[in-house]
C-alpha cells in the first residue's frame, strides 16, 4: 500500500497560463503521481454553456494543455482536465479533443485518452423529473417541464466516480466534461485508499493554483495526501503557502465556510488545523473530514436563450445632470418606454424586453450595496443595455434611447443642451444572443455513473481509434 500520493495543480484555469519552468521542475523533483487542471467555471456566466463556446481562445488552451501534457509525458503520469471548454458540454469535449489531436500530431505522441461526457439528454432528465428525482437547491428558480425542454444545454457536475472509472483504464489523459473542481484531485487519492477528507480538502485548495499562495505568481501547487495529514506547497520563485492563505482558500466560494457539498457527501472543515512547515512555504493540514450521504446527487447546470442584446456606451460630465442623475435617467427611461409602445407596438410588448442603465463611476459594480452611493462623482459612464426577442428589436430600442440621452433638458439649462457623449459611432453595438442560467437543482441518479458517458481513444502517431 502506498504511504502517500502526490500531485500537481498545473494552473487554476486552463488557458490562464501554465508556467513551464515550474511544472517541469516540479515533475523532476516532486515526482507526482498525476497532474490536474480545472478548465471551466460558472464564474464566466451562462454564455459558454448556452453558445457552446469557451471563455479562453483555442490558442491559450492549446498552449497550456501542451505544457501540462509535456510534463505528464516526462513523468509518465496521467493528466486530468475537467470542465473543458469552460462549460463542459459535449461540444466543449469535442473542441478540446481536436486540440489534443493537433498537439499529438505535432509532438509525435501516442496518447491513450479517456473522454467523459456530462451533457444530459433532455428525455433522461424529463424521466427523472417525472419520478421526482430532480430537487431544488436554495435559492432556486421555479422550473417545470418546459424549462428542461427549452434549455440550450444542460450538464451534470461529475464527482470522483467517473474519473476513477477512467483512471482504472491506464490512460495518459482524461478530458472530462463539467466536473467538480476538487474531484479532479480527489479521485486518485480516494481510489488508492487515502482518507476522503484530506483528498477532497487538498483538491479544494489546489484547484485554483497559486491563488492559494500568500501572493499569486508563476508556479504550480504541490500536494501530498497521507493517512493522517495533507501538505500543500508550491514550486515557483517568490511564492509560499501560509496557514492563513491555505485556510482562507479553504473557506471561500461556498455558502457555508466549513461545509462543502459534493455528489457523495460533504467536506467538513470545522476541525481542520493549519501549521506552517519548516521550509516556510508549505502548510500541513489535519482534522479534515468527509461525511458521506446515503443519497447521491449530481448538480445540474442549464442555460437558456434570454434574447438578443444591443448596448450603447457614453459618458456625462455635466455637474448639474450628475447632481440629479437618478431623476433624469428615470424620466428618460419612461420616455423611451412610451416611444417603444408607440413606435414598436407591432413588434414588442413591455413584457418582451428589458432596458437597463448601468452607471459607472457611481454604483455599476455594487448596485444597491454600494456604501458610497451619496458621493457625487465629477463624471460617470452610462451603459445602455436592451435585451429583446430579436436583434433588430434590441437595436431599435437603443436607437430610441440615443436622442433622449443626448438632449433631455434639466431646469438649470436654458435652450438646447447635449449632456451625453457617445463613445462609438454608430452608437449602438450589437452583442448578439445572450443566455441565462435556468437551474439551481440536483438530480438523483439511479447509480453514480449513469449520467456520464466515457470512451477510450488512442490518439496520435497516425492512429486514432476507439479502444
Amino acid at each position: 500500500m502506498m504511504d502517500e500520493i502526490r500531485f500537481l495543480a498545473a494552473t487554476g484555469a486552463l488557458g490562464a497560463g501554465v508556467h513551464e519552468p515550474s511544472i517541469m521542475r516540479a515533475v523532476a523533483e516532486f515526482k507526482p503521481h498525476f497532474i490536474a487542471a480545472d478548465a471551466g467555471s460558472t464564474d464566466a456566466g451562462p454564455f459558454a454553456l448556452g453558445a457552446g463556446v469557451a471563455a479562453f481562445s483555442r490558442e491559450q488552451v492549446m498552449r497550456d494543455l501542451e505544457t501540462a501534457l509535456a510534463a505528464g509525458q516526462s513523468g509518465k503520469i496521467p493528466v486530468l482536465i475537467g470542465s473543458v471548454g469552460t462549460a463542459g458540454a459535449d461540444v466543449h469535449v469535442d473542441w478540446t479533443l481536436d486540440i489534443v489531436r493537433e498537439i499529438a500530431v505535432r509532438r509525435c505522441w501516442s496518447l491513450r485518452v479517456a473522454s467523459i461526457r456530462s451533457e444530459q439528454s433532455k428525455d433522461y432528465l424529463l424521466d427523472l423529473w417525472n419520478d421526482g428525482r430532480i430537487k431544488a437547491l436554495d435559492p432556486a428558480p421555479n422550473i417545470n417541464i418546459e424549462t428542461i425542454k427549452g434549455a440550450s444545454r444542460i450538464v451534470g457536475m461529475m464527482g470522483v466516480e467517473p474519473l476513477q472509472s477512467a483512471l482504472s483504464q491506464d490512460v495518459d489523459l482524461i478530458i472530462a466534461g463539467r466536473c467538480s473542481d476538487p474531484a479532479l484531485y480527489a479521485a486518485m487519492p480516494i481510489m488508492q485508499g487515502f482518507p476522503a477528507g484530506f483528498a477532497w480538502h487538498a483538491g479544494k485548495v489546489a484547484e485554483c493554483g497559486t491563488l492559494a499562495c500568500e501572493t499569486m505568481g508563476k508556479g504550480v501547487i504541490t500536494a501530498i495526501v497521507r493517512q493522517e495529514e495533507m501538505i500543500i506547497g508550491v514550486v515557483g520563485d517568490g511564492l509560499r503557502c501560509t496557514p492563513q492563505s491555505i485556510a482562507a482558500h479553504s473557506l471561500y466560494e461556498n455558502g457555508d465556510p466549513y461545509l462543502h457539498r459534493e455528489c457523495s457527501g460533504t467536506l467538513d472543515l470545522s476541525e481542520s488545523k493549519y501549521e506552517q512547515m519548516a521550509d516556510g512555504k508549505s502548510v500541513r493540514v489535519t482534522g479534515s473530514a468527509f461525511r458521506e450521504v446515503a443519497e447521491y446527487t449530481v448538480k445540474l447546470e442549464g442555460a437558456a436563450l434570454a434574447g438578443y442584446q444591443t448596448i450603447m456606451i457614453g459618458g456625462i460630465r455635466d455637474p448639474f445632470i450628475i447632481g440629479q442623475l437618478d431623476t433624469w435617467l428615470a424620466k428618460i427611461k419612461e420616455h423611451i418606454h412610451r416611444s417603444i409602445a408607440d413606435i414598436l407596438k407591432c413588434e414588442v410588448t413591455r413584457d418582451d424586453y428589458t432596458l437597463n442603465f448601468a452607471v459607472y463611476g457611481r454604483n455599476a459594480v455594487m448596485g444597491p450595496r454600494e456604501p458610497s452611493f451619496d458621493a457625487i462623482p465629477h463624471e460617470v459612464g452610462i451603459l445602455v443595455e436592451a435585451t429583446a426577442p430579436t436583434q433588430a428589436v434590441a437595436t431599435k430600442i437603443v436607437k430610441l434611447a440615443r436622442q433622449p440621452l443626448l438632449h433631455a433638458p434639466i431646469p438649470e439649462w436654458k435652450g438646447a443642451i447635449t449632456g451625453f457623449a457617445c463613445r462609438h459611432n454608430p452608437a449602438e453595438i450589437e452583442r448578439g444572443a445572450v443566455w441565462r442560467f435556468v437551474l439551481n437543482h440536483v438530480a438523483i441518479p439511479h447509480n453514480e455513473l449513469e449520467m456520464f458517458r466515457h470512451e477510450i481513444l488512442q490518439i496520435g502517431e497516425n492512429v486514432e481509434c476507439v479502444v
